[in-house]
């Protein structure tokens, strides 16, 4: 495979307006190829680069995922342990008798959450991907300022303030009952601040960020770096509106740093937190996690139940590990059983197939529907090239 066909088919999906533009990145261990289609503004005067800032969103989850292995290896916390010592706010909780019951219709958890269940988003809070249906407690999240979603992005409180109001609401399941999507990794954000008693934002520079090389990976781009930042797009009854300006929510440092959608990063910097990973925890001589972590992280921790119940993926063809998916089984034009990545809900995704990484990053949101049909060009493109690897 040429990089043409990938520039042009993955182009194909910018010259039809799906998008403005997107950097990409296939990585099979023998080559790394990359590129940049499109442009950053609706004016179409700033061509997109392979340098240029992406908000990731999502995956954020991954890096949270690492931070909290690093905190497991170093004794700090254990995942079997209670979160109550350093979240007391969640202690002794309430659970909703059924997911569409009155806040007030509860009864007492079974059992405490737990590191582990933040890790693996069992915890019992989180959107469940197989009901979207409007329910009691999402007008009591939206009550208290919990977080919004498009046009504009979500301005969340200080942390501290954000896990208070969130404690004022009872758990839509038992701890360790269902896997649902997105807070565990938040509150894992706000647990890692504490157990280290600094930001979230200097332990992931300390321990991640700054080892691997990734000087364009944070929870904000500095003014100096705001030439390669461009506007973030999302479709609104059809037309293409802007979600966040250049000047927006990621050129200041936030207020809540979001240890599940907060970061922006380059296809540089996140190729070397993947290519850590892939090399079992260790790159170019520079050891984060023990290869007993990575896999630990990269591996399957969800029942058949509970994948069955509302999982991943709705056909139940992956699990979850720590702040990543785990395909289950083999997809005849995507990954193989054993892959493992996340993608980002701005317009990004990632994974690591035996040999082969791919990173697409772009600068349109998914619309309703889910992923933007360019995200499933490259999902070919990545199991044709695993593929090859493969000799097949």
């Amino acid at each position: 495979m040429t990089l043409d066909p990938i520039d042009q088919r993955l182009g194909a999906h910018v010259g039809a307006d799906e998008l403005l533009g997107l950097a990409w990145l296939v990585d099979d261990s023998n080559t790394v190829a990359t590129g940049a289609i499109g442009h950053l503004d609706a004016a179409r005067t700033t061509p997109v680069r392979t340098d240029t800032i992406f908000r990731i969103s999502s995956m954020t989850k991954p890096l949270t995922a690492v931070a909290a292995s690093i905190l497991i290896e170093d004794g700090v916390i254990d995942p079997a342990e209670p979160v109550d010592r350093l979240l007391p706010e969640l202690a002794d909780r309430q659970v909703l008798t059924h997911p569409a019951a009155e806040i007030t219709d509860t009864v007492a958890a079974r059992r405490p959450i737990t590191i582990d269940d933040l890790l693996t988003f069992r915890l019992g809070w989180g959107m469940d991907f197989t009901d979207f249906s409007p329910k009691p407690f999402d007008a009591a999240c939206a009550e208290l300022g919990l977080g919004a979603g498009p046009p504009t992005p979500a301005e969340m409180p200080p942390p501290d303030t954000w896990l208070a109001r969130l404690s004022m609401l009872p758990l839509q399941f038992q701890p360790g009952e269902r896997w649902l999507y997105h807070v565990g990794s938040a509150i894992l954000g706000i647990l890692i601040a504490r157990a280290t008693g600094r930001p979230l934002s200097r332990f992931l520079a300390e321990r991640v960020l700054d080892p691997l090389g990734m000087p364009d990976t944070g929870f904000s781009v500095a003014p100096g770096k705001l030439d390669r930042f461009g506007p973030h797009f999302v479709e609104v009854d059809g037309e293409r509106v802007v979600f966040d300006p250049v000047d927006g929510q990621w050129s200041r440092p936030p207020a809540f740093e979001g240890g599940g959608d907060g970061l922006v990063s380059t296809l540089a910097d996140f190729h070397r937190f993947a290519r850590m990973l892939r090399g079992g925890g260790e790159l170019d001589g520079t050891r984060i996690l023990s290869e007993q972590s990575v896999a630990a992280l990269t591996t399957n921790h969800l029942t058949a139940e509970q994948i069955a119940r509302g999982g991943p993926e709705p056909d139940g063809s992956a699990g979850w590990g720590y702040g990543v998916g785990v395909q289950l089984t083999d997809r005849p034009e995507g990954p193989r059983a054993g892959a493992y990545g996340w993608a980002g809900g701005l317009g990004s995704t990632w994974s690591n197939d035996g040999p082969v990484t791919g990173i697409l990053l772009t600068n349109q949101m998914w619309n309703s529907a889910g992923p933007l049909p360019v995200f499933a060009t490259f999902e070919q493109l990545l199991g044709e090239r695993g593929r090859r690897s493969d000799g097949v």
